[in-house]
């Protein structure tokens, strides 16, 4: 997750500070969803 979140900062988000703030919080929300659905599904 953080190679994830490391990656689009540096690759396309290097000068946005709010863009990049906004992105990271959706990839974070966004494995914690696949997260939590792989753990109802056991």
């Amino acid at each position: 997750m953080v190679a994830v979140i490391v990656g689009v900062d540096v690759a396309f988000l290097r000068e946005r500070l709010w863009l990049r703030l906004v992105v990271n919080v959706v990839i974070v929300a966004a494995f914690l969803a696949i997260y939590m659905a792989v753990l109802r599904a056991r």
